[in-house]
């Protein structure tokens, strides 16, 4: 009745709500339910129409001071009621009565608290929040108080309508606040006993966490600024409260105050407060404790699985949001040490000693990955990595604690141990101390040796066992570690090169089990100590040197046979051999593919990390430079060019032959062992499919548990590692790649070369590793001779292949809606099999989305407001579409975009592909291409005489999308802009745009003439917000509804006589006799003059 009623035909609506609530509890209690759901439905959830919801909500803004005081009364008698009688067993039933009121009138605050102005909340010194915190110390109320709260202290607004915030700050709030947050765990809070989680307590600690650290938000925003807010004296149990939260047992909780810590140590004004500073080291002390995995859900060993089986359904769970938890806290522990670096280094240091000294190594049998001391390590791993490279950008070199530091590597260095979770700690401290090296040279022998040591972990002199996983990823991260202080400290390595480069070689040759893997990394971390010669010749001859066996096996006659003949090449690498999991294969097979992936990925690190030197200067001097180009930049010359195109023949016959792979009859090849060879491996089907993988995989099993998934694993990296190859072929070589004979030619009849039979996987890494990358690193003078060529077939050829895969989809998302149930039996492997494709599908559609992107698009965004908290309250009912649409940034084409856009087959090719698809099933896709590219493509062709079928296609391609889209409000205000951008730009010129839109359902063809008529006329002006909400109106037919809304019932609420009608003044002033002013102006007696 009131949404219907309410003001006209019922003014006195709120007068008899307050005598119905002084008929008795029940009665009050219905009134509270009745106002709040008012605000629910006209002010949340918004359900009514439009001029109904304006004329309740500005009759509720006027009332307001009523309705507040109204409230605030019930809930102070209400709890004054409830306090005289709760601890009487006779006046039980009372006490529930009146405690019943108090919920329902602070839930229905919480309605209004949070669009009401600020005034109404802050007035008479925060009267309403004081006294909300009274009440968080009353266990019946205190969750609906706290609630009511933070939505009081979220509010956004201008800054100095926010000061009385600072309130809560007094000693009455915060002490309770402080009092409530420091009895978080009561009394059973021991790290023995178990804790009863009891569900209202904990979602009433989460409610109250929030709102330390909403108003934490507002004492951020506050100090500093320009309304000039002091820090509060009460600081200290602010940061005492928010510490509460921090050390509890729950994840969830501890999570919730990282940002609100981080915020407060970078905060100019508040980090250089002695109560912070001191804060600040209680802050890491817990972080260390906080770092350590614990809590599992399906565990029982620490207080907080008793929390974690409340917030997580699984151990997957937790450890993702662990993860998140741990990434976080370690931003706030960098924030930390960069106000107290000594401190915060003393504590990694005495920590990483105490696991150095206390954490015995187990010569026999492993630590499991979740044990106690793995645990330990992990987190004091985390921890030194947080903390030491802050020590060294905030000290001053001669302030750095250098003696403790070569103090801690040495020990680190001399610790042994076998457990290989443990050595890989070991590795990342040894990493995160290097940079102290520089300042002690005579370590850098130990570190390397250490480093050499590692790289062969597990190893046991002739005997040939498969390698766990968790001695594989020692082995790899040793190798890392190497390449990584090689790319970093290339000049502290540069006077060991010879004992580095005689023990790599003296590896090579002695120690059988190293794989290419490593071979190949050891070499990667070669290359990038010899940019240090900064010699061409000298590196060159290095470079021919180190790479010599590589080419001598890929460049030779057989290989090259094998590589162009797919038949040859199935039986070099054994996928034609039926292999029993009893009989293992033959070793030349395993041979031959590592053969086969050594010199792909030695190659690779060659050309990845060969450069010439940064400094034009010495780049000249080294014998690097050679010219300049047409438009005046320098042409430098690569010292592994020569490698490099030399290898690049064979290298383009290898993909033409995994390519021809995918066809018929080379897959009738394949044994019955290796049929599901060129299929996705688990771990790549769930990385498509978005599963996790259980985090109690067993790290001491084989890599590979089949022959088969050992032969998808070769084909997967060796179809990844060509296409990476190519792409840093032309980002390394540049003009010396490009200047190639043919290159288009050569590039198109390998990578392209039977495409119809590669799989969506397949073609993804082609796009993302190799075309992306070449887009991005050619020069603008290639852009006609190698770009346009290779890019034009296939930008047509991709639009044709995804084009006929959604429309499968789509069909086949209407077949089964329309099919009846179905028996349940031999379908889940199906229905995953169809999931699977559909995703791939979804994927390469985004993967082509960001390469067109990249190839056409030049987007500059504008500048940030300056505060996009300081929002007039009188905009919180504004359109979300309306707020995203503000400051848009701007789209141009590239230079590659306008050299594609001069070829018409390529350009149209390139509409058809942005508008196609518009109605795919994708909707991140569609409003991605609708916001981005199709008008920025469509813009520069307008002013050619485009043919009035294709514009009609365009218009009814955006209207198609709609009807797809249409539902999610996004999509729908980036379509509907299109839209309108298109009929207003391309209407005056082609009035086929009309007969289209007569043909929408339901259109009002009086608005529609009515819109023509204005944007025919030159004269004629209208609003852009005005212009948008009438061209949506008119097209509001074409939108489709989601499936829950298809069935709805409406529910229609005429509206009233409206209350606040504008009168427009009568703006011709010579209707009126009244005197305007201007004649006094050239009255004789005026002296102004």
């Amino acid at each position: 009745m009131i949404k219907r009623e309410w003001p006209q035909n019922w003014p006195n609506m709120l007068e008899e709500m307050e005598t119905v609530a002084s008929a008795g509890e029940a009665q009050t209690e219905l009134v509270m339910l009745i106002l709040l759901r008012l605000a629910e439905d006209v002010i949340t959830f918004q359900t009514l129409p439009q001029q109904r919801r304006r004329d309740i909500q500005q009759t509720l803004s006027q009332n307001m001071e009523s309705i507040f005081s109204f409230l605030m009364t019930i809930l102070h008698q209400n709890i004054e009621e409830y306090r005289k009688v709760k601890g009487s067993p006779q006046n039980e039933m009372k006490a529930r009565a009146h405690c019943r009121v108090a919920v329902a009138t602070l839930s229905t605050l919480a309605g209004y608290i949070d669009w009401v102005f600020l005034v109404y909340i802050t007035s008479g010194n925060c009267r309403l929040l004081e006294s909300l915190c009274l009440l968080l110390s009353e266990p019946e109320l205190q969750l609906e108080a706290a609630e009511c709260l933070l939505i009081a202290i979220s509010r956004k607004g201008k800054l100095e309508d926010r000061k009385q915030f600072m309130l809560l700050f007094d000693d009455v709030a915060i002490n309770y606040i402080l009092s409530a947050a420091q009895s978080a765990d009561g009394p059973a809070s021991s790290e023995t006993q178990p804790v009863e989680v009891v569900e209202r307590r904990y979602v009433f600690l989460k409610r109250l966490c929030q709102v330390l650290c909403a108003l934490g938000n507002q004492l951020i925003s506050l100090v500093g600024s320009d309304v000039k807010v002091d820090v509060p004296a009460n600081l200290s149990k602010y940061l005492e409260a928010l510490l509460a939260f921090t050390t509890h047992s729950s994840l969830f909780l501890r999570s919730s105050t990282l940002p609100t810590w981080a915020s407060i140590f970078k905060h100019e004004t508040l980090s250089q407060e002695p109560v912070v500073v001191e804060m600040t080291i209680k802050f890491l002390r817990t972080a260390i404790n906080n770092l350590v995995k614990t809590g599992f859900p399906t565990r029982n060993d620490h207080p907080s699985c008793q929390y974690s089986r409340v917030d997580f359904d699984s151990d997957e769970d937790f450890n993702a949001y662990f993860n998140s938890f741990r990434s976080h806290l370690g931003e706030g522990v960098r924030c930390a040490s960069r106000l107290v670096p000594l401190d915060a280094f003393q504590m990694a240091a005495m920590w990483l000693q105490y696991q150095l000294g206390n954490a015995t190594p187990r010569d026999k049998g492993l630590c499991p990955r979740f044990s106690a001391p793995v645990l330990e390590w992990d987190a004091v791993t985390v921890f030194m990595e947080c903390v030491v490279p802050q020590v060294l950008k905030s000290l001053e070199e001669e302030k750095l604690p250098v003696d403790g530091s070569m103090e801690l590597l040495q020990a680190v260095l001399s610790y042994d141990t076998k457990d290989p979770l443990i050595v890989s700690c070991v590795l990342t401290n040894v990493s995160t101390l290097f940079p102290f090296v520089k300042h002690r040279l005579q370590f850098l022998p130990q570190v390397l040796c250490k480093l050499f040591e590692t790289v062969t972990f597990g190893s046991v002199p002739d005997v040939k066992t498969p390698r766990s996983r968790a001695v594989n990823n020692v082995r790899r991260h040793a190798c890392s570690a190497i390449i990584k202080i090689c790319r970093d400290y290339p000049q502290l390595v540069l006077p060991c090169f010879d004992m580095f480069y005689n023990h790599v070689k003296e590896m090579f040759s002695s120690d059988a089990t190293l794989t290419f893997l490593q071979k190949c990394a050891l070499m990667e971390s070669l290359v990038l100590i010899s940019n240090e010669f900064k010699d061409f010749e000298k590196q060159k001859a290095f470079i021919d040197e180190l790479l010599a066996s590589v080419m001598a096996d890929w460049t030779s006659d057989a290989m090259k046979q094998v590589l162009s003949n797919p038949a040859v090449f199935l039986s070099f690498i054994g996928a034609d051999q039926v292999v029993n999991e009893q009989h293992q294969e033959a070793e030349a097979a395993g041979t031959n593919r590592g053969r086969l992936g050594f010199c792909l990925n030695a190659m690779l690190a060659a050309v990845k990390r060969a450069r010439w030197p940064a400094d034009p200067e010495a780049a000249k001097a080294g014998g690097f430079f050679v010219g300049h180009t047409l438009l005046g930049s320098p042409i430098y010359r690569n010292p592994c060019a020569a490698q490099f195109l030399a290898f690049l023949p064979n290298l383009l016959a290898l993909i033409k032959t995994q390519n021809s792979l995918f066809t018929p009859e080379n897959r009738a090849r394949l044994s019955e062992t290796f049929t599901r060879a060129h299929e996705l491996t688990n771990g790549e089907r769930n990385v498509v499919l978005g599963l996790t993988h259980s985090i109690q995989d067993s790290y001491d099993a084989p890599s590979f548990k089949t022959n088969t998934e050992r032969m998808q694993f070769f084909f997967a990296q060796l179809y990844d590692n060509c296409f990476q190859l190519l792409g840093n072929g032309g980002l390394s070589l540049q003009q010396e790649f490009y200047n190639i004979d043919r290159l288009a030619e050569e590039l198109s009849a390998s990578t392209f070369f039977s495409l119809d039979h590669v799989p969506d996987y397949r073609l993804r890494p082609v796009i993302r590793l190799f075309l992306k990358q070449m887009v991005l690193s050619c020069p603008a003078e290639y852009n006609d001779s190698v770009l346009c060529p290779l890019l034009g077939p296939l930008f047509s050829y991709i639009l044709q292949r995804l084009n006929m895969k959604w429309q499968v989809i789509i069909q086949r998302a209407s077949a089964n809606g329309e099919e009846e149930e179905e028996e349940v039996v031999c379908q889940e492997s199906q229905v995953t099999q169809e999931m699977l494709e559909e995703q791939l599908v979804r994927l390469l559609t985004r993967d082509m989305l960001d390469f067109i992107t990249a190839t056409c698009i030049s987007r500059k965004v504008p500048e940030p407001a300056a505060n996009k908290e300081e929002i007039e309250e009188e905009d919180v009912m504004m359109d979300a579409t309306q707020a995203s649409s503000a400051a848009p940034a701007t789209d141009e084409l590239t230079e590659l975009g306008k050299s594609l856009m001069k070829d018409e087959s390529i350009y149209m090719t390139l509409l058809s592909f942005a508008f196609t698809s518009l109605s795919w099933k994708d909707a991140t896709y569609c409003n991605r291409t609708a916001s981005f590219i199709c008008w920025t493509l469509l813009r520069q062709v307008m002013g050619c005489n485009l043919l009035p079928e294709a514009v009609s296609w365009f218009f009814v391609s955006v209207l198609k999308g709609l009807q797809m889209h249409g539902q999610h409000e996004v999509c729908n205000a980036s379509l509907s802009q299109l839209a309108m951008q298109i009929y207003d730009n391309l209407r005056p010129r082609y009035t086929e745009l009309r007969v289209v839109m007569n043909q929408i359902p339901n259109i009002n063809v009086e608005s529609l003439d009515t819109y023509d008529h204005r944007l025919l006329e030159s004269n004629a002006k209208t609003g852009e917000k005005k212009r948008k909400d009438k061209f949506r109106k008119l097209i509001a037919g074409t939108v489709g509804k989601a499936l829950c809304q298809q069935f709805r019932k409406e529910v229609h609420i005429r509206n009233l006589p409206s209350l606040y009608k504008k009168v427009k003044p009568d703006k011709d002033v010579l209707s009126t006799d009244e005197t305007t002013g201007i004649t006094a102006l050239f009255d004789s007696e005026n002296h102004f003059l």
